[in-house]
């Protein structure tokens, strides 16, 4: 707990093995609790619920973003506040965890993405391929999302307040890897702020789960489609805002 808030860890997992138990050891204390999403993985890969470590199961593997937000649900469900999300392969440092919670329990923002491509080692630790990706495609979502002072589009360390959610329309969110996209537009769109803080880029030479060839078929269409996200969460906002007047009349007799 941090600031009188719940903080839960979502841990989306598929096969990590081994890295999933480091990821596990290295969750800071102050952490109420931890959900691991098992997106249709082995079983014998998951470890065992205890009293901090909550493990949820997908019947088959539906995608990091569907995974992401059944973690979601889940925190929500045993009264977290926030949401943090750190993958199960173990490139996301725990110690820029504190960072990256302090602008949403704070209230200066109600989500919160980590920005690899600042940090002044990026350039050396990030693969070539994966730096010039990131970069067109953060600049890409800048457009698409509005958002123009994006850094790192696709950056999975983030942070959520959880009572944003039922805001925003999240079955329409994509649920495999273009999710951070699409959760950015529907935020843009609903009016929610968005803040970013440096965070260490981790790479051990493990490869992406991204093909290059999926990559450029697939994320065109998800940036054209963050369009329509973007613009359904804004009218959801809009109708939001028109009840909300008409409960304020209605209270003051107008």
């Amino acid at each position: 707990m941090l600031h009188g808030q719940r903080i839960f860890v979502v841990i989306p997992s598929y096969n990590s093995g081994d890295l999933l138990e480091a990821v596990l050891a290295s969750v800071p204390a102050f952490v109420d609790g931890c959900i691991v999403v098992d997106d249709g993985s082995c079983p014998e890969t998951m470890p065992a619920d205890d009293g901090r470590t909550i493990v949820i199961r997908h019947s088959r593997n539906r995608g990091v973003g569907a995974a992401i937000i059944s973690g979601y649900a889940e925190a929500a469900r045993r009264g977290a506040d926030v949401a943090a999300v750190m993958a199960a392969d173990n490139q996301m440092d725990p110690a820029d965890l504190p960072a990256l919670l302090e602008p949403v329990l704070s209230g200066q923002a109600v989500y919160c993405k980590g920005d690899r491509l600042s940090h002044p080692e990026c350039r050396n630790r990030m693969p070539v391929v994966r730096y010039i990706g990131n970069c067109c495609l953060t600049f890409l979502t800048r457009v698409v999302t509005g958002l123009p002072t994006l850094m790192d589009s696709q950056c999975g360390y983030t942070a959520l307040r959880l009572d944003v959610l039922p805001g925003i329309p999240v079955r329409w969110l994509y649920p495999r890897y273009g999710f951070p996209n699409d959760l950015l537009a529907a935020l843009a769109g609903a009016g929610c702020p968005v803040a970013q803080v440096v965070v260490a880029p981790v790479y051990r030479g493990e490869r992406s789960g991204i093909r290059p060839i999926v990559a450029v078929l697939v994320y065109p269409w998800i940036l054209v489609r963050g369009i329509l996200v973007r613009m359904i969460s804004r009218c959801g906002g809009l109708r939001r805002a028109r009840e909300a007047v008409r409960l304020q009349r209605a209270r003051a007799g107008v």
